[in-house]
């Protein structure tokens, strides 16, 4: 059986994208950035992958218009798996630079997820291959559990790359990602100071309040401005802290996904909290 989509609303702004610019544009109103994420992963067919591609074009260009009629956020992240990695790197590598030149001409910023561990290597070298021709225009996602991501810290401060920090919501083995929630933590501090440190204007995407706080404390301390990072969350998740911390001047962006091909990503969210379990299960009762 299919779930209905009324069951993932929380987590992901509508199935099309006429139905998410509403939400963005009320997310911006309330002081919140954002970030647009356009659903699916492993493509395994070009044909599919060059319709992801020209549907990224179009989101470009839909935001660009956007932009320029209510100045909602010129921001995306796609994720390499749905431009044909898995089929093949260099027609992957050519379906992204087609989305980069796009992005540069319209002035937004193109932001490369990150999915499990068997396409790791391959997404930051597909981005270190990008990177020195699009600069302002692209960054990647790290994620603190796995035990390789302190040396892709170190490379990514080198370059002065722009990095989103976030735990990792896909399920690992041992021999590749911490798995005690401490060990993960600890590892996020740690990559934290050294991204707002080194890199260039870091997310820090986290919804964990020691985190949060954690880091709070560390750039008041060390005088750092506010404006040489930002926080980031999900659509759906703790909107009262998102905007609570706008609120206290920290810049604050919202990730919005949309898309018929959610539910994958809806899945990993009841995983993260329990609490997203209730609420579905709530929906299902008031229905």
């Amino acid at each position: 059986m299919r779930l209905p989509f009324r069951v993932a609303r929380r987590f992901v702004a509508s199935e099309d994208l006429d139905g998410t610019i509403p939400v963005l544009n009320s997310l911006k109103a309330s002081g919140l950035h954002t970030t647009v994420d356009l659903l699916g992963e492993y493509v395994k067919d070009r044909n599919i992958a060059a319709r992801a591609r020209d549907e990224y074009i179009l989101l470009i260009d839909r935001l660009s218009v956007e932009h320029e009629r209510t100045n909602v956020d010129r921001n995306i992240s796609i994720k390499l798996s749905m431009l044909g990695q898995k089929i093949d790197e260099s027609f992957c590598v050519d379906n992204l630079r087609a989305v980069l030149r796009h992005a540069v001409e319209k002035g937004v910023f193109v932001r490369l997820d990150m999915e499990g561990t068997d396409i790791t290597e391959s997404t930051i070298s597909l981005f270190e291959t990008v990177y020195p021709e699009y600069p302002d225009n692209v960054g990647i996602v790290l994620q603190a559990y796995l035990k390789r991501t302190r040396g892709d810290i170190e490379r990514m401060c080198e370059l002065k790359a722009r990095v989103r920090l976030c735990k990792g919501a896909y399920k690992e083995p041992a021999h590749l990602a911490l798995q005690r929630m401490s060990d993960i933590r600890d590892a996020y501090l740690e990559y934290m100071k050294m991204l707002i440190a080194d890199a260039r204007y870091p997310g820090i995407a986290t919804h964990d309040d020691k985190l949060i706080d954690a880091t709070k404390e560390w750039v008041s301390a060390n005088n750092v401005d506010r404006d040489r990072f930002e926080f980031q969350m999900l659509y759906g998740m703790r909107p009262s802290t998102q905007q609570q911390l706008a609120d206290e001047g920290y810049n604050m962006r919202v990730y919005v996904p949309y898309g018929t091909e959610w539910l994958p990503y809806f899945s990993r969210r009841l995983r993260e909290r329990k609490e997203n379990v209730w609420f579905v299960l709530r929906t299902f009762v008031k229905s």
